[in-house]
């Protein structure tokens, strides 16, 4: 938009198809060069001041000691690479991603923080050893409110999966976990945790390289008891129920990575900083 002769070159040759499209098929006039050049140029002094090397901001911000936060916006099952294909998004959600998705080179990361759930969601088909397709199922979604940001559709709910998480701490190289909505497993008696698969009668604790051994495995559990009682307040690891701080400590000895942070409710401030798992002061980084 801001080099008129270049656009009007484009628009001139996007325009060619859509015309005929718009005069044969839908029997409309046809688009004009001028009218939507114009129209585009319209926008051209008002984007002007967003538009900059983005990469060159942010290496300078880092060379100045400042701290950049990059976020992936799905998980690392959806990437395109090593996630479950063919039911994958279209780039890359893992870290990896992060450095061609910002121009910041991969020696200037220094913290890698993977967020996961107290149990495990999924929008959208694909393998989902966990799932859960009863009335477990659906009371993690009623409490937890899993509904699709984007689209509104039901989210596929179940237990926690530490094959899944060490897969993530690997193909990420994470430094540590935040883990969150741990107060919606506080209406269950026991809780079972997912730490390995059955396929083919074989226990297998890491993610099969097989499709076809993905789709067909099965959930081995451990059983742990559940602490029935309201941890929204918490503040402090030493404030959750003994149960609930063993649940934590559990999932931390099986996913690869320390738990730095965990969610304990709705309210923006209903985070326990776990300090004596991992210091929580950032330092100049990525």
């Amino acid at each position: 938009m801001f080099d008129e002769k270049i656009l009007r070159q484009k628009v001139e040759g996007a325009l060619i198809s859509k015309n005929e499209q718009l005069v044969k098929v839908y029997n409309e006039e046809a688009i004009t060069v001028d009218e939507s050049t114009e129209y585009l140029l319209s926008f051209a002094d008002a984007l002007r001041p967003y538009v900059t090397d983005t990469s060159l901001v942010l290496n300078r911000a880092l060379d100045n000691g400042a701290v950049v936060l990059l976020e992936g916006g799905q998980g690392t099952l959806l990437d395109v690479d090593h996630g479950t294909y063919p039911f994958v998004t279209s780039s890359n959600p893992t870290a990896g991603g992060a450095c061609s998705g910002s121009g910041i080179g991969p020696t200037r990361i220094t913290r890698t923080i993977g967020i996961v759930k107290a149990y495990t969601t999924r929008v959208g088909s694909g393998p989902f050893p966990t799932e859960l397709l009863d009335h477990d199922g659906d009371q993690l979604r009623e409490i937890g409110g899993e509904r699709g940001t984007t689209t509104g559709r039901d989210r596929r709910c179940g237990w926690y999966d530490a094959v899944v998480a060490r897969y993530a701490t690997r193909v990420n190289g994470l430094t540590d976990f935040f883990l969150t909505k741990l107060d919606v497993l506080s209406a269950w008696d026991e809780i079972p945790v997912c730490v390995a698969y059955q396929v083919d009668g074989q226990r297998v604790e890491e993610l099969p390289d097989s499709q076809s051994d993905f789709h067909h495995a099965k959930p081995i559990y451990e059983l742990l008891p559940g602490w029935k009682s309201d941890i929204s307040g918490a503040r402090e690891f030493s404030d959750l129920p003994p149960n609930a701080q063993s649940y934590v400590k559990y999932l931390q000895d099986i996913s690869g990575a320390p738990i730095s942070a965990i969610g304990v409710g709705q309210a923006r401030d209903a985070t326990i900083a776990l300090a004596d798992f991992l210091s929580t002061t950032p330092s100049a980084g990525v």
